[in-house]
């Protein structure tokens, strides 16, 4: 049923869209944009005529998705990945070749965990820029799909792990901010 969804998705390819996918999966490699977003928001000294407190807000969001992303490189790529060791979908069918080959295992999606778990935070800490990065998370996991590298419960899961790690770090952090943002 994965592999049916997958081929369906394989009828949406055309040259033009295959770059668009290609350029914004590459954004989640690694999780390197989410990793300078969260670097910047903790180190930029102020936005503009930015109040103390929003200041204070912006660092404590970088902190934040710094440690999710983290705990959720951790959690996805140490442990999940080497313990259930799932092929890729272009490694279980060879009839799709795939635009890119990653090597290591396919579950969970590391590219849909930590998109999932940076955006989240942004969500819990900015509601507003919260919902573009959630939109953009989802983005960077749709490409997993359309490419071919990633079952859709890769991508679940990948989303479910990031999305849980964020909000519990999140809550400590706030726990720690006495409740408050």
């Amino acid at each position: 049923m994965e592999l049916e969804f997958l081929h369906a998705l394989q009828e949406l390819r055309s040259d033009l869209l295959d770059k668009i996918v290609l350029f914004l999966t590459s954004l989640g490699n690694g999780g390197f944009l989410w990793i300078l977003i969260s670097v910047l928001l903790m180190v930029v000294p102020a936005i503009g005529k930015e109040s103390k407190e929003d200041k204070e807000k912006r660092r404590k969001t970088g902190i934040c998705m710094f440690l999710s992303l983290a705990i959720t490189a951790i959690i996805v790529n140490v442990i999940l990945k080497n313990s259930v060791q799932r092929l890729r979908p272009f490694q279980v069918d060879s009839s799709i070749i795939p635009l890119i080959t990653p090597g290591e295992y396919s579950f969970p999606s590391g590219h849909s965990a930590s998109s999932f778990a940076a955006a989240t935070c942004i969500l819990l800490r900015h509601r507003k820029f919260g919902i573009f990065a959630m939109l953009f998370a989802g983005v960077i996991a749709f490409t997993r799909l359309y490419l071919f590298v990633h079952f859709p419960t890769d991508v679940l899961v990948g989303m479910l792990v990031g999305t849980l790690c964020a909000v519990g770090v999140c809550a400590c952090i706030k726990k720690k901010e006495g409740g408050g943002n």
